[in-house]
């Protein structure tokens, strides 16, 4: 079955770094679409970024342009999100998300992890 296992999260001072990781297994990784959301206390859940199948494609909030960066190693089954110049906006729950993108569309949530930025 399909698993996405997030690690990585935790509590950092505003302006660190943390480099968040979800583990894939249960489907061919090197052929779905993978990107990063996250959820903050009252807040809908909103997109982060997004990386295509190959990695050389990745879309990026206006909020976090310039400062994160998501990646993939195909070869590890494994999806990336390098955060630097974290921000107390920045606190959230951030999540893995699988996401085929032909027919059945199928779409596969990690469960999350927690990063909390102190200022």
């Amino acid at each position: 079955q399909v698993q996405l296992v997030e690690s990585g999260g935790g509590l950092v001072q505003s302006g660190g770094s943390l480099r968040l990781s979800c583990a894939a297994s249960g489907f061919t990784f090197s052929t779905i679409h993978m990107s990063w959301h996250r959820q903050a206390p009252g807040k809908e859940r909103e997109l982060v970024a997004s990386i295509n199948t190959s990695g050389r494609g990745t879309t990026y909030a206006d909020s976090v342009k310039g400062r994160f960066t998501i990646s993939r190693d195909n070869g590890k089954n494994t999806l990336y999100l390098q955060m630097n110049s974290l921000k107390s906006e920045d606190t959230a729950v951030y999540y893995c998300n699988a996401e085929e993108r032909v027919w059945p569309r199928r779409s596969w949530w990690g469960q999350g992890t927690q990063v909390a930025v102190s200022s």
